[in-house]
């Protein structure tokens, strides 16, 4: 038997306490601070997107600072308390993901956010509030579609199970022995993409200086490809949409079945196998990829470039690569177009210009860079084979330790549960 589940039998056999997490916790909003301030002291402050992009389970080290003066504008939050996003402009974003402070810096919490504090185990409610289950409920308190909100009254309503504290602190040691292991190796990934980088710049710059290197645009070695024509076709194609590419796994994830009735005033791109497809929609976010005999015949929108390659003098492997190079990142950044939505002109792209090795030159190089790829891509193989199975191990044990069974007994466990929505 686990030392859980000893403690379980001796501590609560008969089930645990159910309570509102309202009464478990005292719920505090942010205050929206001036972003003109912002950076211009040495006070530290959490602003809600930080809180999607920059902190995980654990914040151990505040990056934002502002002055003091518009800091204490904000709520102050100390060691121990639970924080919350209760707003996103995005569908991928986790609306009222939890983090727990571990410093014991003075920090101030800005708009959109709630903190909750409490008198339980910290990490315990972090994995509590990140489950599953957890998070089924509380979608049912979000409203917005555009901008999502998440209603702090309804989700102090939802009931989570309180075990004694020495149960508390066994359940994060185990859980958080996971979440370890998976930023170990999240670590190790990073450094493998890095030292993807690093040989695949190192070899296309090699082939760079030969001899029998050429130096030719995007649009000179590659051929032109049409659009369809809705009006006369009555066929039923894959659409492959902006965000049907993975950005980094270069992978196609979804695509929806369109035909004439249905298919959006974007969805023009008639591609085919061998096609290097690029989003020229925000385009220093690197959306490409290679279209392969699944996608041989979809329909692709407009905002992708389609680079066809003249199979004869270049392999799309080799074109490619050449646009995961910095060099590229930089002249996209140099010539895309507009703020708010940045973009890039098919022309534009097509005069980027690459050097073309011979074909065996370039298939042994590509042939070394898609393995190094593979390697740090591919969810089948790898760091990141390992890291999803970490991670699935990690939702089993934490949905495995965090049921309970719930107790009839109304006895109070709870020292204090002070209210404040």
């Amino acid at each position: 038997m686990s030392k859980i589940d000893d403690l379980i039998k001796e501590l609560c056999p008969d089930g645990v306490k159910f309570q509102e997490l309202g009464k478990v916790a005292k719920f505090c909003r942010g205050k929206s601070l001036s972003k003109a301030a912002i950076g211009t002291g040495d006070v530290p402050i959490i602003l809600y997107g930080e809180l999607y992009t920059t902190y995980g389970n654990y914040i151990v080290d505040v990056v934002s600072r502002a002055n003091y003066k518009t800091a204490i504008k904000g709520k102050e939050v100390v060691r121990g308390d639970i924080v919350m996003p209760i707003t996103s402009t995005t569908k991928e974003a986790q609306i009222g993901k939890a983090s727990a402070i571990l410093t014991d810096e003075s920090i101030y919490l800005g708009g959109d956010a709630i903190a909750l504090k409490h008198n339980q185990e910290p990490g315990y409610l972090v994995h509590l509030l990140n489950s599953r289950w957890f998070e089924s409920l509380k979608m049912r308190e979000r409203t917005g579609t555009t901008v999502s909100h998440l209603s702090p009254k309804g989700i102090a309503k939802i009931k989570i199970p309180i075990p004694p504290l020495e149960v508390q602190k066994e359940i994060v040691r185990v859980l958080d022995s996971f979440t370890e292991l998976e930023a170990e190796l999240e670590a190790e990934l990073e450094a493998r993409k890095k030292q993807y980088e690093y040989y695949r710049n190192n070899l296309l710059t090699l082939s760079e200086e030969s001899n029998v290197v050429e130096w030719k645009t995007l649009g000179e070695v590659t051929l032109q490809s049409g659009n369809i024509n809705w009006k006369k076709d009555a066929g039923l194609y894959s659409y492959i949409d902006l965000t049907s590419v993975d950005r980094e796994s270069h992978l196609i994830n979804e695509t929806v079945m369109v035909s004439a009735g249905n298919a959006p005033s974007r969805a023009q791109r008639i591609v085919q196998k061998d096609d290097v497809i690029f989003a020229t929609t925000r385009p220093t976010q690197l959306r490409f990829t290679i279209i392969d005999d699944d996608f041989s015949g979809s329909v692709a929108s407009t905002g992708y470039c389609v680079l066809r390659p003249r199979l004869e003098c270049v392999s799309p492997g080799w074109i490619f690569h050449n646009l995961g190079l910095m060099r590229f990142r930089e002249y996209l950044e140099n010539n895309q177009s507009g703020s708010a939505y940045p973009a890039i002109s098919d022309s534009k792209v097509k005069s980027f210009s690459i050097p073309i090795p011979p074909l065996s030159e370039q298939n042994r190089i590509v042939s070394i860079l898609d393995k190094f790829e593979k390697l740090t891509t591919d969810i089948s193989v790898g760091l990141p084979a390992e890291i999803e199975a970490r991670r699935k191990q990690y939702e089993y044990y934490r949905n495995k330790l965090l049921t309970f069974k719930e107790t009839n007994d109304d006895e109070q466990i709870l020292h204090e549960t002070p209210k404040a929505l």
